[in-house]
């Protein structure tokens, strides 16, 4: 017996802010939450599973219009034709409090009542599923308490949305512990809600499949589902499925002996590179944010000039992937081969200059005259631009601390080598 547990798929989640990202795949990023559930379904009919668990989160909040819901019913009819029953648990974004439209789904749709556990059976496989939907997207109860005993002789399977223990960058929603999972007697926990992969225990299996296509850059790496496969001893098996049919990368460029920006483009051609020569067997578009790291001489000379590095990578990542690689971001996580420490030794004009730049924070005058300089600057960014720059917010907000503490140390490593 195989099926496939499934959760967080997220279908048209919006991606806000898209538009200010230079040259971005804006139609690949639209679709690539359908793109990979269709993928996901064809994998469901090709493997013949024998049923399939959708662990919440199937949606990403009330839809736009029924065009969300029409493709849902559109994949379930197919898994319909192909005698593929579905068990669709609702999660935090897809609660009742957070849907304001529904469709009447195929007749092998069967949905976790919201008002309490329930179980449903495939009496032919000897197969109980236990779970419950969210009612309110704020579901802040240990539902897992409640869910019925294991049936005797029977595979078990429980289907929770949960935040369970340590996944603190995750809301609180469903909290439990993984000892009380553990205690339940189940053989399989099809959990939903982490976006990140993760099987918590073997005995019994305790699994997060993750999120079915990574939407962002802290969506990074490979997304997908997980193929169980039973026999009558129990679980036997579980591995993944990847589905993702768009990826996410952190490049991680490490500039510690370079000298300057040729030596710096160079490194992140290379890192490009081993980046595309290690994803064999796949030819998946990739969204890669670029992080120039390491503590470096260029890095004054890197200074101010992003726009430009940025420039010479995407004519790297043209060279080597073609139309496959989109250039997201590109950060300098660089810091000064000299330390704040050396430069005050200096006893010098750019000793003084640091010393000035230290202080500057604490001169109310100097800060409220820069934040009203870079307010008017700011103010003629169109709006999707403020949303995607962070430091935008702080300027608007009067708030410049924070932006002159981090020029300081590019400022002066660019005007020391200057110097």
């Amino acid at each position: 017996m195989k099926f496939i547990h499934a959760a967080d798929i997220h279908l048209d989640s919006p991606l806000i802010g898209l538009a200010s990202y230079q040259n971005a795949p804006v139609q690949a990023l639209r679709t690539a939450s359908r793109d990979a559930f269709s993928r996901l379904i064809d994998v469901a009919i090709d493997e013949a599973v024998d049923f399939m668990v959708i662990a919440g989160d199937l949606y990403d909040g009330n839809w736009r219009d029924f065009n969300t819901g029409h493709f849902f019913v559109r994949e379930m009819g197919r898994s319909h034709k192909a005698g593929i029953p579905v068990f669709l648990l609702y999660g935090n974004h897809d609660a009742e409090s957070e849907m304001t439209r529904r469709l009447t789904l195929p007749a092998n749709v069967h949905v976790f009542d919201t008002k309490k556990p329930v179980t449903h059976k495939l009496e032919a496989l000897r197969v109980a599923l236990h779970g419950r939907s969210f009612k309110d997207a704020a579901t802040t109860e240990n539902l897992a308490v409640g869910y019925p005993d294991a049936l005797p002789g029977w595979l078990n399977i429980g289907v929770l949305h949960t935040a369970l223990e340590g996944y603190a960058a995750h809301g609180r929603y469903a909290p439990c512990t993984l000892a009380e999972l553990q205690a339940k007697g189940y053989d399989y926990w099809a959990l939903g809600h982490v976006h990140e992969h993760a099987i918590l225990s073997r005995a019994p299996w305790v699994v997060f499949p993750g999120n079915l296509q990574g939407r962002h850059i802290r969506e990074a790496g490979p997304r997908g589902a997980m193929l169980v496969t039973a026999d009558s001893t129990g679980i036997t098996a579980a591995e993944r499925l990847i589905v993702d049919v768009l990826r996410w990368e952190l490049l991680v460029v490490d500039a510690n002996a370079a000298d300057d920006l040729p030596a710096v483009i160079q490194r992140a051609g290379a890192a490009l590179d081993a980046l595309l020569q290690a994803q064999t067997g796949t030819t998946h578009p990739l969204a890669l944010r670029v992080s120039i790291s390491g503590r470096t001489a260029a890095h004054g000379v890197l200074f101010g000039l992003e726009a430009q590095l940025r420039e010479e990578i995407l004519a790297q990542a043209a060279a080597l992937g073609g139309d496959r690689v989109w250039i997201e971001k590109v950060r300098l996580d660089t810091t000064p081969a000299a330390d704040a420490a050396q430069i005050s030794a200096r006893a010098d004009a750019m000793a003084d200059l640091q010393a000035l730049l230290a202080e500057a924070p604490s001169d109310e005058a100097f800060m409220r005259s820069l934040a009203e300089d870079l307010q008017l600057l700011t103010a003629k960014a169109p709006m999707e631009l403020t949303e995607a720059v962070s430091d935008f917010k702080a300027i608007r907000a009067g708030d410049v601390s924070a932006i002159v503490q981090a020029v300081t140390p590019g400022l002066i490593a660019h005007l020391a080598q200057a110097d």
